[in-house]
């Protein structure tokens, strides 16, 4: 890390002697912090015993150490950021960063930069280089999440680096390599925004190599049991409520709703389930009235308004 010449002086050593302490502290806490993330996202905590999940696991397996750029399809709530994240940590990159966009929250204007970076005056307020999430990504994994969001002119810019692994940044002639596997998800059907014109065709081929299909949680009701018990640990866990059990009649409503927001709504219902119950055993009293009927809930604000 450093040398000493002499004679040594005792303060310029002890300085040192601190920067390697602290260095050496900073290596472990990444090493914990690394074998953390790939210990979290690890398959073993993908719960599921339903066919059709043991079916998309076997093929995530198979299609985890390679280098394939991978589609994740499946209707919100699914569970396809967590695929992305076992794919990515059961991968040779797995050491390497995993960065993810959002490509439906970033406004199109803001989002070249973001993905490709951009030189200092490239824009207003563009006052300093920006390093883009391709850069950030070198020798991991870029997860694009809402593929099916991106502009015509995204989508060119992102069809040439998939094929020539290379690009350059916003105001810049200098072209720049990118060694990074592309995940991406999407809840659209990318073949119809292809008959309409909305998304290239040839860019669908260059990310559909492998494609994942998620089940919605109304096709793997076998799932909902161990998904119910998984979040009830979780969130009495963190909540520190002694709740440990689910009364038969509302396992029973759990087990009948179909689920329009699939994993994510079950996991809401059950967080919200284990704040609310007042004892160790969560009762039909502790889920929402729209459970009991066995409805979907009404959208509220200004959908209801409209429907008004």
């Amino acid at each position: 890390l450093d040398y000493l010449t002499k004679p040594i002086e005792l303060d310029e050593l002890l300085l040192i002697l601190q920067k390697v302490i602290e260095r050496s502290q900073l290596i472990r806490e990444n090493r914990e912090l690394k074998a953390r993330l790939q210990e979290r996202y690890a398959f073993a905590n993908i719960v599921y015993e339903s066919p059709k999940m043991e079916e998309v696991m076997g093929l995530i397996y198979r299609v985890a150490p390679s280098q394939a750029t991978v589609l994740i399809i499946g209707e919100s709530g699914t569970g396809k950021e967590l695929i992305a994240n076992a794919i990515h940590y059961a991968s040779a990159r797995a050491t390497k960063p995993l960065v993810k966009v959002s490509c439906a929250a970033i406004p199109e204007t803001l989002l070249e930069s973001e993905l490709f970076g951009h030189e200092k005056g490239a824009f207003k307020g563009a006052t300093q280089r920006r390093i883009g999430r391709f850069e950030e990504a070198h020798e991991g994994t870029l997860f694009l999440d809402e593929i099916g969001e991106l502009s015509p002119s995204i989508q060119v810019k992102l069809l040439r680096i998939l094929q020539e692994k290379e690009f350059q940044r916003l105001c810049s002639n200098m072209t720049l390599k990118a060694d990074v596997r592309v995940l991406a998800d999407t809840n659209r059907h990318l073949e119809e925004a292809m008959g309409k014109g909305q998304f290239r065709e040839d860019l669908y081929y260059r990310l559909n190599v492998i494609s994942i299909q998620l089940p919605p949680l109304r096709e793997r009701k076998e799932d909902i049991p161990l998904l119910v018990d998984y979040f009830l640990k979780k969130y009495a866990k963190e909540n520190q409520k002694s709740v440990t059990d689910i009364s038969k009649e509302a396992r029973h409503l759990l087990l009948r709703y179909p689920y329009p927001g699939n994993v994510r709504e079950l996991e809401n219902l059950i967080e919200r389930a284990v704040v609310l119950c007042r004892g160790e055993v969560i009762t039909t009293e502790d889920l929402p009235f729209h459970l009991r009927e066995g409805k979907p809930e009404e959208p509220k604000g200004i959908h209801q308004k409209e429907k008004g």
